[in-house]
């Protein structure tokens, strides 16, 4: 049976991604719940493509890259998000984002160095994802309902989901270096 959040045609590279998570999260961290598993695994899929790790826009269309932008655009009151729909779907990238740029590349977190742009800290990108996550599993009505549950556990269990992250990282890492990719405009 087909859930709403599993896409009908699986990515080419989602049985590679299953495993790798699979080993990790169950394998290595005792954590059995395949729907997170499965999500972890699909958001890798997603993630191979660099538009869809930037695809947060601006008025102008241009991708944000930076957190406290993602956070701002997903705010219906302070913020630019124009539904509460809408800051759903950008809630929910800002804990894709979060987790996967915190488990894959923690290099690209600030470590106290001054760069040009500001990087988030990891501590800034787990409490964005956590937070995040919380309110996408707030949405537990209507369309939101069956998958409300598993963004619950997600937000309980991230610091758990980086480390499984940055496991599959580390598997990933033996065959050649990880690199943040840029953001496509």
């Amino acid at each position: 049976m087909q859930t709403p959040f599993q896409p009908t045609q699986p990515h080419p590279l989602e049985p590679f991604f299953q495993q790798a998570v699979r080993n990790s999260y169950e394998g290595k961290l005792g954590l059995h719940d395949p729907d997170v598993t499965g999500y972890v695994a699909r958001l890798l899929c997603e993630f191979t493509e660099a538009d869809k790790l930037y695809k947060v826009r601006d008025e102008a269309g241009r991708p944000i890259e930076e957190l406290t932008e993602m956070m701002l655009a997903a705010d219906p009151v302070h913020g630019t998000a124009p539904s509460f729909d809408a800051e759903r779907a950008v809630r929910k990238h800002i804990g894709d984002y979060a987790l996967f740029v915190a488990g894959m590349y923690p290099d690209a977190t600030d470590s106290k160095h001054h760069h040009r742009r500001h990087r988030p800290s990891l501590g800034e990108l787990i409490l964005a994802g956590k937070q995040s996550y919380f309110i996408v599993s707030q949405f537990n009505l209507f369309e939101y309902e069956q998958e409300a549950a598993l963004f619950g556990r997600l937000s309980d269990g991230f610091e758990r989901c980086i480390l499984g992250l940055t496991l599959v990282r580390d598997e990933l890492g033996k065959r050649k270096p990880l690199m943040l990719p840029p953001a496509v405009n």
